[in-house]
């Protein structure tokens, strides 16, 4: 019989590897509570030097799926592919990605998070629309699914539990940025989800939360690799973070901004990250559609209008707008934009309210930043690169305080750099 003081000992001093008989002993003696989790806590620590090894990691992963329950996807008459994002600034990809997809023949099963300091989260923007419900049961969800042909909600509590618990140890024991432990964190839960195939974007830059780009490719190859191990037809692109992406920052502005990028108006930034990912979700489940005519014929609108109608929003109903508003990072010449970063933005976003900094803080639905100017784009001197939305105006001055060096202006335009760096998976 393992026990959990000699596990932590094999993995912090690297003698040898864990064997899917004790991690599968680890899990349920972590869920019964035999092991405490500051036991736990110090394993995670030694995994966070130390790492894993395939083995270790398939055999992880596979105990945080067994650790509830899966989905079954298999009757709905569509293929089914998903997407996620490990997170940037004014990333609304997901909002227009899953009803474009679905629009072309798919089924997209999206279940997706909360933001978390200054990357959004995808259920805080969609919360901003009147009525709009991210919690469903599993029946709602394939409801929903079946109808529409696509679904942005919350994951169930019943999905992948063992990763809740280690996920919220993580975050107070400095062990979140361990790659294996993201990878078999974020692969858990969707390949529990039921999809048949999934397409990653790795964000890298920095306002991502994997800022250097070789980490970032690890990552990418690490999710692929679980992902096709059990079945799931696997891709990742690792796309750039170093500015926002779009000109909307923040719940309500970023769906304003979604809504309008359906109807094909987007910022040419937001839509060469959408039209890629979307490309490869058609591509890995067999369907020959061109993206960029479902948005022009107006399939893609209709279907995040139906999407948002099946889980109680109102698609027509004006979003929430700020109390305030205020211009502020005047540029310091005139000249042109070469950089925007986009963590700075990120940090006044969530200074302004679109954030929040524990998973219970409540977040505004109408704070946020537009960006009047972007990298690229020629300023005068004193004219205005962002606008602020805040409902409290004491909340200003912290944000602006945030984007101190954020901007950089040049006699030059920068030059263009595609945002899609590499791609990983066949």
């Amino acid at each position: 019989m393992p026990d959990v003081v000699s596990l932590i000992h094999a993995k912090r001093d690297n003698t040898r590897p864990l064997t899917a008989a004790e991690i599968s002993w680890l899990f349920a003696a972590y869920g019964s509570g035999e092991v405490a989790d500051e036991q736990m806590a110090a394993l995670l620590m030694a995994i966070y030097f130390i790492g894993l090894d395939a083995e270790e990691l398939r055999a992880w992963t596979a105990e945080m799926i067994a650790s509830g329950e899966t989905l079954d996807l298999r009757k709905l008459n569509r293929p089914t592919v998903d997407k996620h994002s490990t997170g940037g600034v004014g990333d609304k990809v997901s909002l227009i990605l899953a009803p474009l997809v679905a629009s072309c023949g798919a089924a997209v099963p999206q279940l997706s998070g909360r933001g978390l300091g200054h990357t959004g989260g995808t259920l805080d923007k969609l919360e901003s629309i009147p009525g709009w419900r991210a919690s469903l049961s599993n029946e709602e969800l394939i409801k929903v699914l079946s109808e529409t042909g696509a679904v942005i909600a919350a994951a169930g509590a019943g999905l992948a539990p063992a990763d809740r618990r280690l996920y919220a140890l993580r975050d107070v024991t400095g062990t979140v940025e361990s790659i294996p432990l993201i990878a078999s964190s974020i692969m858990s839960k969707k390949i529990a989800e039921g999809t048949g195939a999934l397409v990653l974007d790795v964000k890298t830059g920095s306002g991502a939360f994997m800022k250097d780009q070789e980490r970032a490719i690890t990552l990418a190859r690490t999710m692929v690799a679980l992902g096709v191990e059990r079945g799931v037809r696997t891709r990742a692109l690792v796309t750039r973070m170093d500015t926002p992406l779009g000109r909307a920052v923040g719940n309500a502005l970023e769906v304003e901004e979604a809504v309008a990028a359906l109807a094909g108006e987007g910022p040419e930034d937001l839509m060469e990250v959408t039209y890629a990912l979307a490309t490869h979700m058609l591509e890995l489940v067999g369907i020959h559609a061109d993206p960029s005519e479902a948005i022009a014929s107006g399939r893609a609108l209709a279907t995040f209008n139906d999407m948002i109608r099946a889980q109680g929003g109102d698609p027509g109903a004006p979003l929430p707008t700020a109390k305030h508003t205020r211009e502020a990072l005047p540029a310091p010449a005139a000249g042109y934009i070469t950089r925007l970063d986009a963590l700075p933005v990120g940090v006044a976003a969530w200074r302004l309210g679109a954030g929040r900094a524990r998973k219970e803080d409540d977040v505004s639905h109408t704070a946020g930043i537009r960006c009047l100017a972007k990298p690229g784009d020629y300023v005068e001197k004193n004219q205005p690169v962002l606008e602020l939305h805040a409902d409290d105006p004491v909340r200003f001055a912290p944000a602006v305080q945030a984007l101190t060096g954020a901007l950089t202006i040049d006699a030059e335009p920068p030059p263009e750099a595609p945002l899609v760096i590499d791609q990983v998976g066949a």
